[in-house]
């Protein structure tokens, strides 16, 4: 494989590009330049907002917006500190910058800590009920970069992890209807198994090579129904939960167009195809806006 067939793990385009060299692996590390994380994880905290039924509370979902950017960033650092010697020997991560001695472990954990800090600013604007569900996080993202060594499902893991805004939104604005909260979590994750499921696909060949597991890995031939299925549950559980917050038939319309989108990766899913699992996955940052927006709809109509 050539130098100019490996798909690069990030895309330099935008002000990252314009940065000296220094303060754009720094970005890079923090996937600055990959804004697709960040959306994933910031929509399930609008899902808890706006579900929970307070309106638009845009000052409350701004503030959660900064800190998905600076926990997301966050998180990348840490995994790529911890999977440095893993990333070394997978074509798509061999040139990240820790895993390519661009930026040092010292450094990294130095801007570990900045981002953090900005995670702790928003964390002070919450009350004191959502900061504890957010700090009750911690153990999961401590113990996700090893999930993948460890278990064929690492993405189960990511999706506990990824979607934990969901809680810390409905706790920033109210503390009851635990049944509706844990049905709308539950189609989260299995939403995150889908769509990461789609991203592992980019890397099967080089994760049994070195030993990584993956939900892709283990679905085989099998993956484009895999994801069919964790996607209908996560439809299902979010219906669920619609229908115990309002048990009225017209809410659950509201689900329709995310179902369709949905419905529309997996019916063009090529697993063959180098570029089409990236485009799917990518495309999920519109399936979370369309989430959002029903849960806004059947929260506050």
């Amino acid at each position: 494989m050539s130098a100019q067939d490996i798909v690069p793990d990030t895309q330099h385009r935008g002000l990252v590009a314009r940065l000296p060299q220094l303060p754009r692996d720094l970005a890079q590390l923090a996937r600055f330049d990959r804004p697709i994380g960040w959306w994933l994880l910031f929509w399930p905290c609008a899902w808890g907002v706006w579900l929970a039924g307070g309106g638009a509370q845009w000052p409350l979902v701004a503030w959660l917006l900064v800190g998905s950017i600076a926990m997301r960033g966050a998180g990348c650092v840490y995994n790529d500190i911890v999977d440095a010697d893993l990333d070394r020997k997978v074509a798509r991560t061999a040139s990240r910058p820790v895993a390519s001695g661009r930026v040092s472990g010292k450094l990294a954990w130095i801007w570990l800590l900045a981002l953090c800090a900005v995670g702790l600013v928003v964390l002070l604007q919450l009350r004191w009920e959502a900061q504890l569900v957010a700090l009750a996080s911690i153990a999961l993202v401590a113990a996700y970069p090893s999930m993948k060594r460890i278990t064929w499902w690492p993405q189960a893991w990511l999706g506990m992890v990824f979607t934990w805004g969901l809680p810390v939104g409905w706790a920033a604005l109210r503390w009851d209807n635990w049944d509706v909260l844990a049905a709308m979590y539950a189609g989260a994750v299995c939403w995150v198994i889908g769509y990461d499921t789609i991203y592992a696909l980019q890397d099967r060949e080089d994760d049994a090579l070195v030993g990584i597991r993956s939900s892709a890995l283990r679905m085989g031939a099998r993956v484009k129904a895999g994801v069919g299925i964790f996607y209908t549950l996560s439809v299902a559980s979010w219906a669920l939960a619609f229908w115990l917050y309002r048990a009225d038939w017209i809410a659950l319309l509201a689900l329709v167009p995310a179902a369709l989108h949905l419905l529309w990766q997996v019916s063009t899913l090529d697993p063959q195809d180098p570029d089409n699992p990236l485009a799917r996955f990518r495309s999920n940052r519109m399936a979370g806006a369309l989430v959002a927006a029903a849960c806004f709809v059947v929260g506050n109509a």
